[in-house]
C-alpha cells in the first residue's frame, strides 16, 4: 500500500514509518521539518503542515490510506494554534482524503479527550466528553476526534485511537520533561500513588498497523469508532517515573504534594506566565495538576478484541530497550 503519515518524521509517526517500511509498504512522511531519520529508513518526505489544505490533497493524491498523527501537544500555547492545527488541521486531512478518493483513515487522539479531573480505573470507550476543557490540547482533540468519527462512510472508512503517554527510545515529549524536573533529585507531584496507564511507542505503533488493516479487511468492525491503546500494565505515577528515570540514569526521590496546593500553584503560575508573556511552557498548570491527581487507567479489551491489539512489548522490557538506547546515545 502506499500510505501517508502525518507527522511522520515525530516520534510516534517514525515508529510507524519504521513499521511499515519493514512489512513493504511505500511510505510518504508529511513533515513540515525535514524528517531525516523517517527519510533514512526509507520513507519518502514531503514538506508542509497540516494547516495547508491543497498541500495535502497534493500529497495524498494517489494514496490508498492516510495515518494522521501530526498535531500540536502539550499544555501551554497560543489558542489559535492548537484549534487551528489539531481540529482545523484533521478536518483537512480528511477533506483532502475525500477529495482524492483515499479510502481508509487512522487518527491519533488521545486520551484526555475524556478525561473529567476525577478519577479514572477501568474506563471504556463509552466515557463521554466532558461539559468543559481545562486546556486547549484536550478540547482540540476533542473536535478532531469528533470530526473523524463523523467523516466514516463507504468512500472514507476511519478510526481513532487514543494511546496513553507514548514513551520508549526516541521520546521528545515525556522523559525530557520528566528530566528538567528531576535535576535537584526530588520530584514533587499529587497523585504519586495514583495507577496510570502508558504504552511502549512501539506497541503503539503496532496499534496504527492494525487499526489500518482491519480498516481494510473489515471496515464494518471498527469504521467510526474509538480505541483506548496502553500497555496494559497500570502502574503508580511514582513507579512510571522512577523507572523512565532511572533508565537514563538518575535517581530520584517522589514527594507527594496535596491536590489542592498543586491546583492553586497551577492556577498561579498560569496567571504568572500570561501577565508576563511567557511562550516556555510553565512547570505546572491548573490541567497537569488535575492529571496528576488523578489515576487514569482504561479497559482496551475493545481493542483487543476488534483489531487485535497486544502489548508485544512489556514494560519492563521497554525500559530495558529505552535504558540501553540512551547508553548507547550518551557513547556517540
Amino acid at each position: 500500500m502506499r500510505i501517508v503519515v502525518t507527522g511522520g518524521g515525530g516520534f510516534l509517526g517514525k515508529a510507524i514509518c519504521r513499521q511499515l517500511l519493514a512489512r513493504g509498504d511505500r511510505v510518504i512522511a508529511y513533515q513540515r521539518g525535514p524528517a531525516l531519520q523517517a527519510q533514512a529508513l526509507g520513507a519518502e518526505v514531503k514538506r508542509g503542515s497540516v494547516t495547508d489544505a491543497e498541500r495535502l490533497g497534493q500529497v495524498v493524491d494517489g494514496a490508498d490510506a492516510v495515518i494522521h498523527t501530526a498535531g500540536k501537544a502539550g499544555a501551554w500555547g497560543r489558542r489559535e494554534d492548537y484549534f487551528d492545527i489539531n481540529a482545523g488541521g484533521t478536518r483537512n486531512v480528511i477533506a483532502a482524503c475525500r477529495g482524492k478518493a483515499v479510502r481508509r483513515l487512522v487518527f491519533t487522539s488521545s486520551p484526555s479527550v475524556v478525561h473529567d479531573d476525577r478519577d479514572i480505573e477501568g474506563g471504556d470507550e463509552s466515557l463521554p466528553y466532558p461539559d468543559h476543557y481545562e486546556a486547549d490540547y484536550p478540547a482540540s482533540k476533542a473536535l478532531a476526534e469528533q470530526a473523524v468519527m463523523a467523516a466514516n462512510g463507504p468512500e472514507l472508512a476511519t478510526v481513532s485511537l487514543r494511546p496513553h503517554l507514548i514513551w520508549g527510545p526516541g521520546d521528545n515529549q515525556l522523559l525530557p520533561r520528566l528530566l528538567d524536573r528531576a535535576r535537584r533529585g526530588t520530584l514533587r507531584i499529587p497523585g504519586a500513588a495514583k495507577l496510570i496507564d502508558t504504552v511502549y511507542v512501539e506497541n503503539a505503533a503496532a496499534a496504527h498497523l492494525l487499526a489500518l488493516d482491519k480498516l481494510q479487511s473489515a471496515p464494518g468492525t471498527v469504521g467510526g469508532k474509538t480505541y483506548f491503546i496502553s500497555n496494559d500494565e497500570p502502574r503508580s505515577q511514582a513507579e512510571i517515573m522512577t523507572g523512565l528515570l532511572a533508565a537514563a540514569g538518575i535517581e530520584v526521590s517522589i514527594k507527594p504534594v496535596p491536590a489542592g496546593i498543586a491546583l492553586a500553584a497551577g492556577a498561579v503560575v498560569e496567571t504568572a506566565w500570561r501577565l508576563l508573556g511567557l511562550t516556555s511552557e510553565p512547570p505546572v498548570t491548573r490541567w497537569s495538576a488535575r492529571l496528576l491527581s488523578t489515576a487514569h487507567w482504561y479497559d482496551i479489551s475493545a481493542a483487543r478484541r476488534d483489531i487485535g491489539y497486544r502489548a508485544a512489548v512489556s514494560i519492563d522490557e521497554g525500559l530495558a530497550a529505552l535504558k540501553a538506547a540512551l547508553q548507547t546515545e550518551r557513547k556517540r
